[in-house]
């Protein structure tokens, strides 16, 4: 195996394809909107990591990370769920169809934390959540699985109905 080292720390391997290590792409600030879009993914990615720090929404909407490819973003297939437990005893949950989800269960949380999204095979995709509410004893996890139908290109941050961001920051790393 041929590897070449450049001076931005990239490795040319022997098929020819170039990696640049972990890339983070320009944070964006989730105190308004209703979506928060990366592109340009390249094609090499095989994980994607999304933070959230201190995002809310204006109600109890949950969020929602949905993949897309060169054909747009991709709204359904997706076999998703996620869970919170509070220390105060108060839970809740959901699975999702159409993206990726973050239950939030109120409007008062603040979600920080992160889904890693990784290839597994071909286009297939399975995502872990993990994080915290911020205004509470709160834990949340989940995770599922997307086959998307052609290679990733983009990943949307946006909500399951009409809340609108009001708080924190999001951003991802690809590698």
């Amino acid at each position: 195996m041929s590897v070449v080292i450049n001076g931005s720390a990239g490795v040319t391997t022997n098929s020819g394809a170039v990696y640049d290590g972990i890339q983070r792409a320009t944070s964006q600030a989730t105190t308004s909107g209703t979506a928060f879009n990366f592109t340009s993914i390249p094609s090499w990615v095989k994980r994607i990591t999304i933070m959230f720090a201190n995002v809310s929404l204006s109600g109890t909407d949950n969020l929602l990370i949905q993949l897309g490819d060169s054909g747009g973003l991709e709204t359904t297939g997706y076999v998703a769920s996620s869970a919170y437990a509070i220390n105060a005893g108060t839970s809740g949950g959901a699975q999702f169809t159409t993206g990726y989800g973050v239950t939030i269960g109120s409007a008062a949380n603040a979600f920080s934390g992160t889904v890693v999204i990784t290839n597994i095979t071909g286009n297939v995709w399975v995502a872990a959540l993990s994080g915290s509410f911020d205004a509470s004893a709160a834990a949340l996890s989940g995770g599922g699985t997307k086959t998307l139908s052609d290679t990733l290109t983009q990943v949307t941050v946006t909500r399951t109905g009409t809340n609108t961001f009001d708080a924190g920051t999001i951003n991802i790393l690809f590698e």
